[in-house]
């Protein structure tokens, strides 16, 4: 223990700038994720449209993160290339975050948030491909970290906005009264900051479009522009270190002056890591049926519980206030907050338990843990008091689950690129449709039905995973086989001569 813990501290203080670097490039990713739900209200405002016109804007951001994380490792050939793209994602952001308040149509809003979100596809990819380019066979217990700063950006995001929200209608009609203001605005906020999946009987709330607009939160938005502008300089300030930056090159970059036995040979990372690599025929050339197989299944259940997620944080306040829990509209809008903050603490507490523990066993915990939460608050399904503590706990078992599966994933395949691309475009991909899907479920069928959706999907998550224990197990089987043949063929040579 002593050894490894050796071990991962040197590796952590060679490579100290590339990875606080990465690290505080997905706190901008964490920042952009979760701005968007609360302030929704105030950018309708804003804009002056209707409240359905405004939830586009959810739709470009989500699909456009989609298009940014299946095209993000089309940059990540080459150190310079990642860094470079980096640098202008993050940059991106903060641009973003500078022009929203300038965005006075609803059209211009949904462009600026499609180039956010596919700058924050972008990010996804090429972080998480650089952290496992780094440490390898060691990157399961850094990857956790890296997801935890997503975690500590979409906590600080909301908490900088709060202040600068409208509490009353914020477009003012010639006979607007005192009556049309906080209960139900609050309400509809937190029924919409889950990405905008629930809208229904919008019609009893007041949401003028014409009018005399007064709100705020332009100021929240330029201070996240300021606050997120440190993430791009650090990345600059990395090029620099490494001599990738045009007047830093008259000396080789610093990577290529010690060599590391952990990372791979120049050739080999240009070879395999970018996002169509792994469908190249020569690269196809070969592999056994597994190796496929192998992608599938992880790409299914990252699918799957970063699915579960998505729907959670969308739906559990609609949930608390319908029947038969029919909960307080403030007490229910902390559960989104509790969900959020009980992710970022399992994350950092799995920082430390990735030390201890391999990474199949933390995800079979984290997937028993899931299916047993939902199926408890399926029978305490009239507790308050059991729905906080069930979204507590299901914060603390799905929050390992994308950063364990990629350290597995890559660890089977040894390390050759293509699962973290498949892997993070997968996961952008469930948090977009299986939100919709349960959405249009919860629309037909109540909104008890949410519950069982995840359930299911939660069940379905870990046959899933099981399935990729057995084929782990023949893929194991398949790679040892094939190196006793070429050791037996390479014997009579040796032999021979």
């Amino acid at each position: 223990m002593k050894r490894l813990d050796e071990r991962i501290w040197s590796l952590f203080r060679r490579h100290l700038q590339q990875t606080l670097t990465y690290w505080s490039v997905f706190f901008s990713f964490g920042l952009c994720v979760a701005f968007l739900g609360p302030t929704i209200l105030d950018l309708r405002c804003q804009t002056q449209c209707t409240l359905q016109q405004i939830t586009w804007v959810f739709f470009s951001q989500q699909f456009f993160l989609l298009v940014g994380s299946s095209v993000g490792g089309l940059f990540s050939k080459t150190l310079l290339s990642s860094l470079s793209a980096l640098f202008t994602s993050t940059l991106i952001i903060s641009l973003v975050f500078a022009i929203i308040p300038l965005c006075h149509h609803v059209i211009l809003l949904s462009i600026a948030m499609g180039v956010a979100g596919k700058a924050m596809g972008v990010i996804d990819t090429i972080g998480n491909l650089q952290l496992v380019k780094l440490y390898q066979k060691d990157s399961a217990v850094f990857l956790q970290a890296l997801h935890f700063f997503i975690g500590l950006g979409a906590l600080v995001s909301p908490l900088v906005v709060d202040p600068f929200l409208a509490d009353d209608s914020c477009v003012l009609s010639a006979n607007w009264t005192a009556n049309s203001s906080s209960p139900d605005l609050e309400h509809l906020r937190n029924t919409l900051a889950g990405h905008g999946a629930a809208l229904h009987n919008t019609s009893q709330y007041p949401l003028y479009t014409d009018g005399v607009v007064v709100t705020r939160v332009s100021y929240a938005f330029w201070i996240m522009a300021v606050m997120n502008l440190p993430v791009p300089a650090a990345v600059l300030a990395l090029m620099f270190n490494e001599r990738l930056v045009s007047c830093s090159r008259s000396s080789p970059p610093l990577l290529d002056k010690e060599p590391d036995s952990s990372r791979p040979a120049k050739d080999d990372v240009q070879g395999h890591w970018g996002v169509f690599d792994c469908c190249r025929p020569e690269n196809l050339r070969g592999q056994p049926a597994t190796f496929f197989v192998i992608h599938a299944l992880g790409g299914a259940i990252v699918f799957i519980t970063d699915g579960i997620i998505g729907c959670y944080a969308g739906f559990v306040y609609t949930y608390a206030v319908s029947p038969p829990l029919l909960m307080g509209h403030k007490t229910a809008g902390c559960l989104d907050s509790v969900f959020w903050a009980s992710i970022t603490a399992g994350r950092l507490s799995f920082i430390f338990l990735s030390y201890n523990y391999t990474a199949p066993l933390l995800l079979s915990i984290c997937l028993v843990g899931v299916i047993l939460v939902h199926s408890l608050l399926l029978i305490f399904y009239t507790s308050h008091v059991f729905l906080f503590i069930g979204t507590c706990v299901l914060g603390l078992c799905i929050s390992s689950v994308f950063p364990s599966m990629l350290a597995f994933t890559e660890d089977i395949l040894d390390y050759k690129g293509s699962a973290t691309t498949v892997l993070v475009t997968s996961a952008s991909t469930g948090e977009m449709m299986l939100q919709l899907l349960v959405g249009s479920v919860i629309q037909s069928k109540g909104s008890y039905s949410f519950l069982l959706c995840t359930t299911i999907t939660s069940c379905i998550g870990f046959c899933l995973f099981l399935l990729l224990l057995y084929t782990h197990c023949v893929h194991s089987n398949h790679q040892t086989d094939s190196s006793r043949c070429v050791d037996l063929k390479e014997q009579p040579n040796s032999g021979g001569s």
